[in-house]
């Protein structure tokens, strides 16, 4: 049967219909994960296309999943990072919704107080697991969106919840319905669908949600979860491990709408922001993503990534505030204390600071030689060098232009008689022994000592 597609403006077959295989033994991918040696990439060089949504945007997980792997948020603390989250989105919200716990006094003191702010954006949506118990908690919340959990690999069908595949699509499906009638959105995570059976159980799954979704005429979603951080980019790669294999079947077989589809990745294998970007190519409007990554094991996709990467595919920000992104990571540095790797990319203290002699003279000469884009305006975090044993004299040279904000013809060139004598001093420190790098502090106090006159007159610069 041939049918005429007005996406790509040709005459296609008709799309094979794949039904529940309710087998009676679990189907692991023991050829891929045999648990003894690292999982396999297996490739049957099978490419499908790439159809990038009309509108992609950015979901939040931070105090959902991202709070399973830090110490709890108070209410306050979460209300002024939902605060800042929303800046980051800007108006057009392209961080469009963020997800809330709901078992604790706390979960629901954060949830109201977010609430209570009337952001339009982030939405505030909840989780639960797939029980009435736990529906009834939604209902008292008053959100219009809950996510459920709807594991669907046989790991956990079989070996956590001894149930068969029939028997858990009919109950994740008895709680969606619920969901339905109450007029309430549900969001379907498809739990560790990277070790799923994609044709005998995932697109079955889906296309039972989507029949149910028209049939009510709610938006059924589907976030399809990549738990273990297993899902492969790579063109050609199989599945279970292919994100666009994954994509484009739950797009082409279950006939899932891009804007109904989320991805949601773990970054166990170093693939969790490259997998993000890879959903969004291959038709999935949304990215599910936490503040600094934060969450189980190796954490989520940092949504801070995810805002950068949004730019760099589409040549513009869609109105998002990324130099919120800074306060962000301060914020949860300082007041929440949560540790932030000085080279973590985008909110490190060191993303943007080079020590190699030679690169700071390349600084020193024109910033945009080695720093990645203008962070200082668009980050709102200036490229910097570090002085220690191995910057030498240009390192100390840009750190005085750059402390002391000195710009066109008030520069100061490494050659000069302040420069060389702050590098004697910083070498005799290293000599005796030192190996850390030097502070702003310590510096300031050798340029006063070295030239007071002009530590006073550099003083008054920076203040102007």
């Amino acid at each position: 049967m041939l049918k005429y597609d007005q996406t790509n403006n040709l005459l296609m077959q008709a799309k094979y219909h794949y039904d529940l295989q309710d087998v009676a033994e679990p189907n692991l991918y023991r050829e891929i994960y045999d648990y003894a040696h690292v999982p396999k990439v297996a490739f049957n060089m099978r490419h499908v296309p790439m159809n990038v949504p009309d509108e992609i945007w950015i979901t939040d997980t931070t105090f959902r999943d991202g709070q399973q792997s830090v110490s709890p948020f108070t209410p306050e603390q979460i209300l002024h990072l939902f605060k800042l989250m929303n800046r980051l989105g800007g108006p057009k919200g392209m961080i469009r919704q963020s997800e809330f716990f709901l078992y604790t006094e706390n979960d629901q003191k954060a949830l109201r107080l977010c609430q209570d702010a009337g952001l339009p954006f982030p939405e505030i949506t909840t989780w639960i697991r797939a029980n009435e118990k736990d529906f009834e908690l939604v209902r008292k919340a008053n959100v219009a969106e809950t996510g459920v959990l709807v594991s669907c690999s046989d790991y956990h069908i079989f070996n956590k919840m001894h149930l068969t595949r029939k028997q858990a699509m009919d109950k994740y499906l008895g709680i969606v319905k619920s969901a339905l009638s109450y007029g309430i959105r549900p969001r379907c995570h498809f739990e560790d669908i990277t070790r799923a059976d994609y044709y005998g159980f995932v697109v079955p799954f889906a296309t039972e949600l989507m029949k149910l979704s028209r049939e009510s005429g709610i938006p059924i979603k589907i976030r399809a979860c990549d738990t273990m951080g297993y899902g492969v980019s790579y063109p050609g790669a199989a599945l279970p491990r292919s994100v666009p294999g994954i994509i484009y079947g739950l797009r082409h077989y279950a006939e899932v709408p891009a804007e109904q589809l989320e991805w949601h990745g773990h970054n166990d294998f170093y693939k969790v922001v490259t997998n993000a970007a890879t959903a969004w190519l291959y038709g999935c409007s949304s990215v599910n993503c936490s503040l600094l990554g934060i969450g189980e094991r190796t954490g989520n996709c940092p949504l801070e990534a995810m805002a950068v990467e949004y730019q760099s595919l589409r040549g513009e920000t869609g109105g998002m505030d990324l130099t919120a992104i800074t306060e962000i990571a301060d914020f949860m540095e300082r007041e929440i204390g949560i540790e932030i790797s000085p080279r973590q990319p985008f909110v490190g203290r060191h993303f943007n600071v080079t020590r190699a002699g030679i690169h700071a003279d390349g600084m020193l000469k024109d910033e945009e030689i080695y720093n990645i884009f203008d962070t200082a305006s668009i980050l709102n975090r200036p490229a910097s060098v570090a002085v220690d044993s191995r910057g030498g004299a240009a390192s100390i040279a840009h750190w005085l232009n750059s402390y002391f904000r000195l710009t066109g013809d008030n520069t100061i060139d490494k050659s000069d008689p302040l420069v060389v004598e702050i590098r004697r001093l910083v070498d005799e420190l290293y000599a005796r022994g030192r190996n850390t790098v030097m502070g702003d502090e310590e510096l300031e106090i050798m340029v006063r000592r070295c030239d007071t006159d002009r530590y006073e007159h550099l003083l008054f610069h920076k203040s102007h």
